[in-house]
């Protein structure tokens, strides 16, 4: 493959769809995106692997929500890794990227950095939330942390919140190509059953951990056919053809499912991108009052904030803060 076929797949989504199988996918290609989300901050390597893993999930699920629309990943544990997060705002148009951002949270002090990443976050819980936007109620959607991986986290919540049979096979990390300097690299392919009208449990006691719904659980008997087939086939599947950029994903594609009659759609861009503003971050203070604002008063006279997720540095003047402000605000970050 020349560099301008490898170019233009990275940091897309594919979707597809296996007519002989009945269940619908995508491949997922992420580079300068992991890149900048990941260059934003200084992570130890294992916090490094679970934003990656989560970036990537996010981008694999986010492709279906609707235009302007933003879903969001969070997990929280009681672990050295306290938070991670991770955020996919629909395009603003067709045509146009989606955009991911993320962030993590922990405990420097607590990390065991043996084990695998996963081990760093202990117990908690994994969410997915979708904001349908302004006049809608978000829906949120919450699965204990379980499954020894954030991928099996993911695979577990459409089981149990959904009755979605989904798998996920995913590979991610940093590489070198040839005359190049190194940078992350991620791949990963989803598969989900076509959902039913009224789906419905078919074991008397779910079979998932913690007694939890697993895949199995929720599928009829042709149904386990076409969805064990599809996963045993996605099992030969190697981490350099999911992160490229020898492989084409629709040449993966042919390569993994042909058999299953793979259909491919429209691929969807993703870049890096960030919601914050002045005007948010004022909005975010509008609830304290003018003592509250003077505790959050520098020496220097300015109340500052950063962002979590892009590291902007916004500088207010405590005046214009608050619902007892008196001053108008003039966006001053």
């Amino acid at each position: 493959m020349n560099l301008g076929s490898q170019i233009a797949w990275d940091d897309t989504v594919l979707p597809f769809q296996l007519d002989a199988s009945d269940i619908r996918g995508r491949v997922a290609r992420l580079d300068g995106v992991l890149d900048q989300v990941l260059e934003q901050h200084n992570y130890p390597p294992v916090v490094e692997a679970l934003v990656a893993e989560m970036a990537l999930l996010t981008a694999l699920i986010g492709q279906t929500i609707k235009l302007r629309w933003k879903l969001s990943l969070q997990v929280r544990g009681d672990g050295g890794a306290r938070i991670i997060a991770t955020d996919y705002y629909g395009p603003t148009e067709d045509g146009k990227p989606a955009r991911i951002r993320a962030y993590a949270s922990y405990d420097a002090e607590r990390l065991l950095n043996s084990g695998t990443p996963f081990d760093e976050i202990g117990k908690g819980y994994f969410a997915i939330l979708i904001d349908q936007g302004e006049g809608n109620t978000p829906y949120q959607g919450i699965t204990p942390i379980a499954g020894g991986s954030l991928t099996a986290c993911a695979e577990t919540y459409f089981a149990q919140s959904e009755q979605l049979p989904t798998r996920f096979q995913l590979s991610f990390g940093k590489s070198t190509l040839a005359g190049g300097v190194e940078s992350w690299r991620a791949g990963g392919v989803m598969l989900q059953q076509m959902p039913k009208a009224s789906p419905l449990a078919n074991k008397e006691e779910p079979t998932g951990e913690e007694g939890l719904l697993a895949a199995t659980d929720i599928l009829d008997e042709a149904e386990g056919e076409n969805w064990t087939r599809a996963n045993t086939l996605l099992d030969t599947v190697e981490d350099l053809e999911l992160v490229g950029p020898s492989v084409q994903p629709s040449e993966l594609l042919v390569r993994l499912f042909h058999e299953e009659k793979p259909r491919v759609f429209d691929a969807q861009s993703v870049k890096f991108g960030c919601s914050c503003s002045p005007a948010r971050v004022r909005e975010s203070l509008s609830i304290y009052s003018a003592k509250d604002i003077a505790h959050m008063t520098t020496k220097e006279g300015t109340v500052t904030a950063d962002c979590q997720f892009c590291g902007s540095h916004y500088v207010f003047e405590p005046e214009t803060l608050g619902f007892e402000a008196t001053k108008t605000a003039n966006d001053e970050a």
